[in-house]
């Protein structure tokens, strides 16, 4: 699972040209969005904390890592700003995205009176496209932390 190809869905999901876009399609595409932000960031857990081979992503310890990524767990710990201050301004950017994406996907799965405008939707898709963009553009090391950060509750 490619957060690409989930991009790539929620925008064939907008249609082009004028008229207005069918209302399911738009809420698709909001929880689509959000799913390709959860599967970068699980795809990136396993792949910093396991390792990115074409081989060891077949793994059991590999998916097993991929799999922990926990919707609310993760959401709490991208809204802690006094944990994030460790974290690089992509990273950062990455999580408020990831947690505002969970949040519009809350409401567009189910909300039923949630109105949603194409406008915003697109403008949605090409803020987890940049999200993404950053994130994956940053050190191993910074992943790897945010992995640890992400996937793990510390002790007080």
């Amino acid at each position: 699972m490619e957060p690409q190809d989930f991009i790539a869905i929620s925008e064939e999901l907008i249609p082009t040209g004028q008229g207005g876009p069918n209302r399911s399609c738009l809420r698709r595409a909001v929880s689509t969005t959000y799913y390709a932000l959860f599967h970068c960031l699980a795809h990136s857990c396993a792949d910093t904390l396991i390792g990115g081979s074409s081989a060891v992503r077949k793994t059991n310890a590999w998916i097993l890592t991929y799999r922990a990524l926990n919707h609310g767990f993760a959401k709490q710990r991208c809204r802690d700003e006094n944990g994030l201050g460790q974290f690089p301004l992509e990273i950062r950017g990455f999580a408020e995205t990831f947690a505002r994406m969970q949040e519009s996907r809350h409401r567009a799965d189910y909300a039923p009176d949630e109105v949603l405008q194409k406008s915003e939707v697109i403008r949605s898709i090409q803020e987890a496209k940049a999200a993404i963009r950053n994130f994956e553009g940053k050190s191993l090391a910074e992943r790897r932390a945010f992995a640890a950060y992400i996937l793990f509750k510390g002790r007080d």
